[in-house]
């Protein structure tokens, strides 16, 4: 695989020309929380408003599992955060697998309650933009994927102490999914300023 440098500002023009040009309606920007995958979706809104495309901004970590079932084994343990934390099955019935109007938030993991949130209406050019960890390999329907990779000593470097616990859980993924594989588009962040397109 070689590497191809890049600006971030181009690289949000080229990603939304991808997303625009293939027709793309359920995107997922995939990433470690060290590589602010909510960040770049955000920076997609304007561009695809731009281009006709009416994004729907949804976050995964408003889909996860209630306390009860998510901490089952405990508040830090990196197989459950991997295997348990997400309610994927959730984020298909109420997101990826519905048309016409998508649920945006489902779960607030630190009131441990719903948000009792209204449907939103997705036009029909429109599309839903999520960001999240840990999304790829997981069945969930995608029709485009984007996966910001960080090298094993960055994901170190960027995860607070508090969440170290969740190390494990990353090395995991890239072991058992190989996100820079299953990814549509990788784009290495180690360093923000300075991304990079994995190719090849």
């Amino acid at each position: 695989m070689r590497a191809r440098a890049i600006s971030p500002e181009h690289l949000i023009e080229e990603l939304a020309e991808r997303i625009v040009s293939g027709g793309a309606a359920r995107v997922a920007v995939d990433g470690a929380p060290g590589a602010e995958p909510g960040r770049l979706a955000d920076a997609l809104v304007e561009p695809l408003k731009a281009a006709g495309r009416a994004p729907v901004r949804v976050s995964a970590a408003d889909f996860l599992r209630p306390a009860s079932l998510r901490l089952e084994y405990g508040r830090t343990d990196p197989d459950e955060f991997y295997d348990s934390w997400l309610d994927a099955k959730a984020l298909g019935r109420e997101v990826l697998d519905r048309r016409g109007s998508v649920l945006t938030k489902l779960w607030n993991a630190e009131t441990d309650r719903a948000y009792r949130v209204p449907y939103t209406p997705v036009p029909e050019s429109g599309v839903v933009l999520m960001d999240g960890t840990l999304l790829l390999g997981r069945g969930l329907a995608f029709d485009l994927t984007v996966h910001l990779w960080l090298s094993r000593a960055a994901v170190r470097r960027k995860t607070g102490e508090a969440l170290q616990w969740q190390l494990p859980a990353y090395e995991r993924y890239e072991r058992e999914i190989s996100p820079l594989k299953a990814a549509d588009i990788a784009v290495k962040v180690d360093d923000p300023r300075h991304p990079a397109i994995i190719e090849g």
